[in-house]
C-alpha cells in the first residue's frame, strides 16, 4: 500500500479564514454563556484539532449551555447523554432492532452519531459503557453486530464531571482520560459578570436564540487548515522534551504518553491558527500544555499535596524552548 500524498503547505488566507471562523463562534457562544476567553478558546482549539473536552467543574456553571452554544453556532446536531450506572453501550451507540415489516433488522442510532455530544457525569457510567465510547472518540466509528457505522463530523464529545460528589461512580481510567485532548473548569463568574448573567436570562433561555455563525462545512475546512499548520523539528524536540520531564519527575508515577505529546502538537498548530499564524511557537505548546497535560498525569502517592499541574507548570520553566 503506497503511503499518502502529503498535502500541500498551509497558505496564510487559509489561516486567516479559520481564525476568522473561530473568532465568529467564540463571540456567538460569548452571548449566551459566561465563560473567560481562554477556557473558549481551548474548546475551539478541542473542536478544530479534532479533540475531546473534559470538563470537570460543579453542577448549574453552565456545561449543558455551553456545549449546546456551541452545537447552535456551527449548525450542527446536538445529542445529551445523561450517564447513570444502568446506562447500556446500546444506549449511547445505538443497536440492531428487527422490523417485522420489513422482516430484517435496522440499526437505530444511538445519540453518538451527534456532531456536538454531551456526556454528563461521565464517572456515574459503569466501566463497559465508558469503554463503549472509546471507539467514537478514538476511531469516530461504531462497530454493532460486526457491521461498522461512521460518525457525523465534525464530531466533539464534551464530558462532564462533578469534582466533588464520588459516591457511587466509576472513576475514569487512565485509558480514557487519555482519549481527551484538554480538560477545563468553567469556574464561577465573577460578581459582575453574574449579576448580568442573571439580567440576561430571567426572561428565557439565551441559547436558544443563537443562531448559526458558521457552516459544519467551515469547521471541517477550519480542521484540515489546523492538521496543515507548520511545526518545525525543534518544536517537535521542545514537547518531547517536556514530556521526559514529567516522566522524570520523582512526583509522578506514570508521565505523559506519546500521544500526549501528539495531542499537544495538534492543540499548538490549531492554537497558532485560531490567532492567524501558519506556524507554531513555543508559546503555543506552553499556552496548551496544563490543559492537555496535566490530567494525563499519575503523581505518587507521597506527593499527594502536589498539583499535576505545579508538575506541568515546572517542565515548562525547567525545559528551555530553543
Amino acid at each position: 500500500m503506497e503511503p499518502p500524498e502529503p498535502r500541500p503547505p498551509v497558505a496564510s488566507h487559509e489561516c486567516d479564514a479559520a481564525a476568522a471562523i473561530a473568532r465568529r463562534i467564540a463571540d456567538n457562544v460569548s452571548r449566551a454563556v459566561q465563560v473567560t476567553p481562554e477556557t473558549l478558546t481551548h474548546v475551539l482549539v478541542a473542536m478544530l484539532a479534532e479533540g475531546h473536552v473534559l470538563v470537570e467543574d460543579y453542577p448549574g456553571v453552565g456545561k449543558t449551555a455551553l456545549a449546546r452554544a456551541i452545537a447552535r453556532s456551527i449548525d450542527c446536531q446536538f445529542a445529551r447523554i445523561q450517564c447513570t450506572s444502568d446506562l447500556l453501550p446500546a444506549d449511547v451507540v445505538g443497536a440492531n432492532v428487527y422490523d417485522q415489516r420489513e422482516q430484517r433488522f435496522e440499526f437505530r442510532p444511538g445519540p453518538v452519531f451527534a456532531n456536538v455530544v454531551l456526556v454528563d457525569e461521565i464517572n456515574r457510567a459503569s466501566p463497559k459503557t465508558q469503554s463503549g465510547l472509546l471507539e467514537c472518540m478514538q476511531e469516530r466509528r461504531v462497530t454493532v453486530d460486526v457491521h461498522t457505522h461512521e460518525l457525523a463530523r465534525p464530531f466533539l464529545v464534551l464530558a462532564t464531571q462533578n469534582p466533588i460528589e464520588y459516591e457511587g461512580t466509576y472513576p475514569l481510567p487512565e485509558a480514557q482520560v487519555d482519549r481527551f485532548m484538554v480538560r477545563i473548569s468553567l469556574g464561577y463568574p465573577a460578581p459582575e459578570a453574574e449579576a448580568g448573567m442573571l439580567a440576561d436570562h430571567e426572561a428565557g433561555d439565551r441559547v436558544l436564540g443563537l443562531g448559526p455563525v458558521v457552516s459544519a462545512g467551515e469547521v471541517l475546512a477550519a480542521q484540515d487548515t489546523a492538521a496543515r499548520v507548520r511545526a518545525s523539528e525543534p518544536l517537535r524536540d521542545y514537547i518531547v522534551k517536556l514530556l521526559w520531564r514529567t516522566r522524570e519527575d520523582p512526583r509522578v508515577d506514570l508521565g505523559a504518553s506519546p500521544r500526549a505529546g501528539l495531542m499537544l502538537l495538534r492543540a499548538a498548530k490549531a492554537n497558532a491558527m485560531i490567532h492567524g499564524r501558519d506556524h507554531t511557537l513555543p508559546d503555543d505548546v506552553q499556552a496548551l500544555a496544563e490543559p492537555v497535560l496535566a490530567h494525563r498525569l499519575v503523581l505518587a502517592p507521597e506527593a499527594a499535596r502536589a498539583a499535576a499541574g505545579d508538575v506541568v507548570a515546572d517542565a515548562i520553566s525547567a525545559v528551555r524552548a530553543l
